[in-house]
Order: structure tokens, then sequence, then C-alpha cells
């Protein structure tokens, strides 16, 4: 049976502090169309910004996830992408008018409560899942970080813990089913540890943090005064109670409510894969970073399992978007290894080249005489010097700039590419370029035939 896309039924306003910043800031979620996903709006901003919630945006998970685009950022959103993604809402607009989202509590329950209050309701759209067909791995050895995604029927979440802290010792939570989420983990608070909170403070955060909205775990006891010292930082005199264990002596809602508030901050990162999942996340010592790097390697899945069912289409009858005298002004190869011919499709985010083999190819002398085979490595370079054009399209004056390519990955050849065949060579960006450096997927097409695929990671630098 076909699930339907759901929206809010109307629109709902909450007003709170955002928590690092301390800013007053207003946020109200709004009914969006079809297919729409999750975004933000920064209506404080000249021209109201739209930033769009997805992984590829994500610039910032120190304490928090940031989210970057068209100039704007907004901060602090895994809360409130929790709640949308936990109740299972597929299109909102959320107009904000600051730089965070509001902490409200220190959990997704508010968001949660607004959102009922506002409704829900059907779409005629279908809902779109990213099915998990193989094991997708996010893994930071130095760090003990483990983020699996095993194939599944329906999303589920296992996280483990572990501070090496006497007083949280190893927790562990778990979201079988995201029916659960408002009552098993919506609740669930953020949380602190004592000795973090004036390192924190001097950094400029958590200006908006007070025991109403997290948990501040006491490792050892300390003196009065020090309580004292610390509680004047946010304006929280009176804090008496300084014993080993919660600071402000307020009773944990769950006996592993910080295991649950961390299954929570990863279900609202992995909203950034800008659909739902059907899989089974397996985590430990999951945090924004690591959750933002899974959401972007599940992203890279779906664009792939997208461009497999996309094959460009070459009508020689067209005019190329580049020709061969206008690649060379772009790349520094030539004969016998300038391996494009021609550009048919060129966009901010993709690119379709075009490489004609023929007989006279040097190569065919000696691979092979008998059974002339064009060299993988060469279909290869091919599709990186495609990819080369389409990230150089990126950067101003390009003939300045030359691509290194610094990671060939995943290579897989299906078929034999021989003297007569046209080798259409697709790339499509993975990810943002960043400092230079840009992820992509490769392929290789002889008609409707994939003939080789691979991710490449290139690095862009200007000429001396």
């Amino acid at each position: 049976m076909s699930i339907k896309q759901r929206t809010l039924a109307r629109e709902v306003s909450l007003t709170g502090k955002g928590l690092h910043t301390g800013v007053d800031v207003n946020i109200t979620f709004k009914p969006a169309p079809e297919n729409h996903g999750y975004r933000f709006r920064r209506i404080d901003l000249p021209g109201m910004p739209v930033i769009n919630a997805v992984a590829d945006n994500v610039t910032e998970t120190s304490r928090g996830t940031t989210l970057e685009q068209n100039g704007a950022t907004v901060a602090t959103i895994e809360h409130v992408l929790a709640s949308f993604y936990g109740l299972n809402l597929d299109n909102v607009l959320v107009d904000i008018d600051g730089p965070e989202a509001p902490i409200m509590g220190g959990s997704s329950w508010k968001f949660v409560q607004a959102i009922k209050e506002a409704g829900i309701v059907e779409q005629e759209a279908e809902r779109n899942y990213f099915v998990v067909k193989k094991k997708i791995v996010y893994s930071d050895e130095e760090h003990g970080v483990d983020l699996i995604i095993y194939p599944d029927d329906h999303l589920s979440i296992n996280v483990l813990i572990d501070y090496n802290s006497r007083i949280l010792g190893n927790q562990y939570a778990m979201l079988n089913n995201k029916k659960d989420f408002e009552t098993e983990v919506a609740s669930s608070r953020t949380f602190v540890f004592f000795h973090e909170l004036e390192p924190l403070f001097n950094a400029g955060l958590i200006k908006g943090g007070d025991l109403d909205n997290a948990i501040v775990i006491l490792e050892k006891e300390v003196s009065q005064e020090e309580i004292d010292r610390i509680a004047r930082l946010f304006n929280k005199p009176n804090i008496s109670t300084h014993k080993e264990g919660i600071l402000n002596n307020t009773a944990l809602r769950f006996s592993n409510e910080p295991a649950r508030h961390k299954l929570l901050d990863l279900l609202g990162d992995m909203a950034l894969v800008g659909q739902h999942i059907k899989g089974k996340i397996v985590a430990t010592r999951p945090g924004h970073y690591s959750n933002t790097r899974l959401a972007m390697l599940v992203r890279q899945e779906i664009k792939k399992s997208t461009s497999k069912r996309n094959i460009p289409e070459y009508d020689p009858n067209l005019e190329p978007v580049m020709t061969v005298d206008e690649i060379k002004r772009r790349l520094p190869h030539r004969y016998p290894f300038l391996l494009v011919d021609k550009v048919i499709h060129l966009d901010d985010n993709s690119v379709v080249g075009v490489k004609n083999v023929t007989f006279n190819e040097l190569f065919f002398q000696g691979h092979f005489p008998e059974e002339p085979v064009m060299p993988g490595v060469l279909i290869v370079e091919a599709m990186a010097q495609a990819g080369g054009i389409l990230i150089l399209s990126t950067v101003d004056e390009p003939e300045k700039y030359s691509t290194y390519f610094l990671k060939i990955d995943k290579v897989k050849f299906k078929a034999k590419v021989v003297p007569g065949d046209t080798l259409l060579l697709k790339l499509e960006m993975t990810d943002s370029l960043r400092r230079g450096i840009a992820s992509m997927y490769g392929q290789a097409f002889v008609g409707n035939r994939l003939v080789a695929e691979g991710e490449l990671v290139a690095q862009v630098i200007k000429n001396k």
C-alpha cells in the first residue's frame, strides 16, 4: 500500500531563546506543497533567503548542526528536524527571525506539541523512500565512532554511548518504530558535563542555556563556592545541590535519557538525507559530525541510484555546449591525452562529455593488437577530465586553475569499450565544493549500456 506525503494542516508559531546565541527568536512551521521537503527561511534577512535542510548544506557540527545556503545560516536545527522526521512529516517551511532555532526545553517535545496542535494532513503525492539495499558505514576508529545502516523494511535506530563517566556509564537506547518517537524519545533533554560549562561559555556558546533546558552532570562533588560562581555566569542563583550526579537534582525522565537524546539528535540529523529511510541504524558514540556524514553518504547513494536511472541522451545534430577548442581553453591536456571531444551538458552539479573512440587511438597498437580494447584506466581518465571541466566551471577565470585528483574509489568496469564506440561521460557532484575539494560520482556509457562507474575526489589549485 502506498504511503502519501504529509504536511501541516495550518501554521503554528513558537518563541524562545537560542541555546548558544541566547537570542530571542520566533519560529513558525508552515504547510508546504508536495515534494518541497524541509526548508528554513530567514525572514529577518534581506530577501528572506531560503536554506534547504539537506546534508550538502551542513557547515558546522560542534554542539549542534548548522546549515548555510544563499549567504544565510541557521543553527541548532536538529531538534526541530527530529520532530518533523519523527512524526513522519514530508513538507514543511520554517520561518525564523534569528540565526538559531529556539532550544525550547532542550528536546523536541514542545515542537511535537505544536505540530499536534496545528494538525497533520495527507497530500496527493506518494512518499519517496530510500530503501537501504546494502550496508552503509561511517567509521572513525580514532574516536571509537561507528554508524552503520543495514537493510530493513522500516526505520529503526539503536544507539550506544560511552563517555567514560562513572555517572553515565554505558547507555543504550533504541527506537524500533517511529510511531514510538513521541512517547519514547521526543522529551529527552540535551545534557552537558559541569566541567564543560565554563569553557563553553568562554567560547561564546550556551548563552541561552539554563537548568530548565539541559541536564547538567556533575562527575564529582565540588564546593558551593564553585557552584555559585558558575551559576552567576548563567544568571541562575540559589543552586544548592552539588552532590555528584545531576546538578539541578531534576529527576531524569528516563534512566537512559542522555542516550535517548543522542538518538533524538541522530534522528534530526538523518532528516538531512532529504527523504525518509527504510533501514536499521546502529550507532556507537554518535555525534553531529558523524551523523551528518552518514546522512551525506546516504545522499550520495540516492544520487547514484537516481543517476543510474537517468542515462544521458546524445543527439549529434545538436550544438554542443563546448567544442574541443573551448575544452582546450579549460583543460591543459593535449594530443594524445585529451580524452573529451565535446561537452553536451553542463550545469552547476553535473556534466556530460563525449569521447569518440576510433581505431586510430595510439593505445590500440598495444592494447591489444588482435582484440583492441580501451584500457580501463583511460576510461577513468576520460571521466576525470570531464569532471575537471565541471569543477573548473565553478571558478572565475578557469584557465588560471587546474584540477588534481586526490582519490578514485569504487571503480567498476561493466563492459568493453572498442573502436567505433561513443563514450558518454557523466559526472555529478556528490558533495559541495569545499576548500577547493570536490567529490563526484562518474559514469561512462556506450548507448544505454553503463560501461564504467566510480567515485572521484579532486582539488582545484591555482596555477603558478
